[in-house]
């Protein structure tokens, strides 16, 4: 088999999306989202989408960029992500996706480069081989909605002065979320501390997000403020998925984010979703906490690796 590496084209969309559901099958990821990640990628992160093809077909790609604002890091860290097509693997389009990745980091000028790949014997010694070491883990949880027993709708039990809304609500104005939201990714577990991101950046990749569904993403609202959400990513396939869940600090302990997803979750199903999956870091035991009183069972485990470009 031979390997070519090139840039992405706008023709390879579906192809790239189906290697990624192949390589990982929570994912939800569509044509229309990989055509937007890369027209909307910003300037700043000097992104970059390889793909692999093998006798004229896309087995694989690597999605890549820097953190042109990591705290404590120093200029240069990157991150890239490499997907292969199941029945591709073991045929050196992983290797030559790296490679490529890997020169055009250090081209950038990172000194180092953080990748994400599945907790499975082959994975990890790949990475390994290449010189990775392991850092931190995060579990991928899946949900049955449609066996799932999930708490009923009971309005009336809200706890006093809390309100359930959705993201589309805030269509004149999304301004609220966008505050809560920042404030929450600061307190996420992380190996690369970035800067407040810009309203208008957030706008482009989280609010116009493509997946975004502003009716399913649920906000629990106290005294006009957004005290918690659910963010909900779809696919028009049946899948859902947990884009972001958090909880400012001024209202946690009062089972607000537990609220927020299991609206969306209700909402899903009701509106013909049929698997639920969502990702935490395996230190994030608050949130393990909720997904699992929901019932969701872990499905898979990412292991996040890091590899030294230079002193």
């Amino acid at each position: 088999m031979t390997v070519i590496v090139r840039d992405f084209r706008a023709a390879d969309a579906a192809a790239v999306a189906e290697a990624r559901r192949s390589a990982f099958p929570y994912l939800v990821t569509t044509p229309r989202t990989v055509a937007w990640e890369v027209a909307s990628a910003p300037e700043a992160r000097r992104c970059r989408l390889l793909v692999a093809e093998a006798d004229g077909r896309v087995v694989g790609s690597c999605e890549l960029g820097l953190f042109p604002d990591a705290h404590g890091e120093g200029p240069g860290v990157a991150c890239a992500n490499t997907s292969v097509r199941a029945d591709a693997r073991g045929r050196g389009a992983g290797s030559a996706l790296v490679t490529a990745a890997e020169e055009y980091a250090a081209g950038l000028g990172a000194a180092k480069v953080f990748a994400w790949t599945l907790d499975e014997p082959a994975s990890l010694a790949f990475a390994e081989r290449r010189g990775y070491r392991r850092s931190r883990s995060s579990r991928i949880q899946r949900l049955d909605l449609t066996r799932a027993v999930l708490p009923p709708p009971a309005a009336d039990a809200l706890p006093d002065g809390v309100e359930l809304r959705t993201a589309a609500d805030l269509a004149g104005d999304p301004r609220p979320l966008y505050e809560t939201d920042v404030a929450v990714m600061a307190d996420e577990p992380a190996d690369v501390l970035e800067g407040r991101m810009p309203y208008a950046e957030w706008l482009a990749r989280t609010w116009e997000h493509p997946a975004l569904d502003h009716e399913l993403t649920s906000l629990a609202v106290v005294d006009g403020r957004v005290a918690a959400f659910s963010l909900a990513h779809t696919d028009g396939r049946g899948r859902y998925w947990s884009g972001m869940t958090g909880t400012l600090r001024a209202y946690r302990g009062r089972g607000l984010a537990r609220l927020a997803k299991t609206h969306s979750l209700r909402r899903a199903r009701a509106a013909g979703c049929a698997e639920a999956f969502t990702g935490n870091d395996s230190e994030n035991g608050p949130m393990l906490a909720i997904n699992a009183r929901l019932g969701y069972a872990v499905a898979s485990v990412e292991r996040r690796y890091v590899r030294e470009l230079r002193p």
